[in-house]
């Protein structure tokens, strides 16, 4: 019989990403370090390095919960997908530690799903996933991300 496993952990937050436009640094959280490779019509090659807080809300200007510190690079010629990999950074009163995601967004999907693969602190050798959706997008200047963190490993 099979036996659906409850997470022994649960958060939900919000990733925001402003992206740089050559003029907007003061306010910039992520940026392409490389250009396209001119192979297909969806960035294929690009990589991008970012430093995002985290929110429980949609709000940009709510207080941080975490930091989203990692890259993701383009890698399907066809349809728009990054192979992601970030730590999220807590250093608040309710959480300290990080925790250890990587694995790929297929963009065009409405749910997709990364791994969480480890983590130090309050989330020492976590495992779990984390459940994505699109949350709002200015084409090109800012997106943000709802990531529904499930934890199945806790220590």
């Amino acid at each position: 019989p099979s036996k659906e496993l409850k997470p022994c952990k649960h958060i939900v937050l919000h990733m925001h990403q402003v992206i740089f436009n050559g003029s907007n640094s003061a306010n910039t959280t992520g940026a392409a370090v490389t250009s396209p490779v001119g192979l297909g019509h969806f960035a294929f090659g690009q990589v991008f390095i970012f430093d995002n807080p985290m929110t429980k809300d949609q709000n940009l200007l709510s207080p941080p919960a975490a930091r989203a510190q990692g890259f993701y690079f383009y890698h399907m010629k066809t349809v728009p997908s990054a192979w992601m990999t970030f730590t999220l950074v807590f250093n608040s009163t309710e959480h300290k530690g990080t925790i250890n995601v990587m694995g790929s967004n297929f963009i065009p999907a409405k749910t997709r799903y990364l791994s969480v693969v480890g983590g130090t602190g309050d989330f020492f050798m976590t495992r779990g996933i984390l459940e994505i959706e699109e949350d709002g997008v200015v084409p090109f200047v800012y997106f943000r991300l709802k990531m529904d963190i499930k934890l199945y490993e806790c220590y």
